[in-house]
């Protein structure tokens, strides 16, 4: 080590760490408009054990999205909140793509090297070609089938 003492703990941008001030101050909205927001369901953010709101890094961002779109593009709460739905949803089924294209390539992987252990598993051995000797031709004798 470093001699520095390492945290098993390891904040992300989805660690809940803001109290409702800090969240109203990062986002440049008002306290009450965070717990309507949350009412709404549009940012909720986690709870302590005394019920209290933490927000992460990630509930700030979308407190400034939900903003944005309200103030600049002028959509109401409800569109807002449709939106996200539909943005969450989307990156769902983006991620649930990209596991099924694992899961293909990682089904593609194992055929292709069964395939090979099959190719590998043929004898191989030469069967020397001697082209046919004039006159010694090969017949082919098919007895005539009797009249019915």
């Amino acid at each position: 080590m470093d001699g520095r003492r390492r945290s098993h703990y390891q904040l992300t941008d989805d660690t809940p760490v803001y109290v409702i001030s800090v969240a109203a101050q990062l986002s440049g909205l008002h306290p009450q408009t965070l717990r309507q927001y949350d009412r709404l369901g549009l940012v909720s953010p986690d709870r302590t054990a005394g019920r209290g709101r933490r927000y992460s890094a990630r509930d700030i961002e979308l407190l400034r999205t939900v903003q944005a779109l309200s103030q600049d593009e002028g959509i109401n709460l409800a569109g807002i909140k449709r939106i996200i739905e539909l943005e969450n949803q989307v990156a769902a089924l983006q991620q649930r793509v990209a596991e099924l294209s694992a899961a293909v390539d990682g089904a593609a992987a194992v055929l292709q090297q069964r395939e090979a252990q099959v190719h590998a598993s043929y004898r191989r051995d030469l069967v020397p070609y001697q082209p046919p000797v004039p006159g010694n031709a090969l017949v082919v004798w098919r007895p005539k089938r009797p009249l019915d």
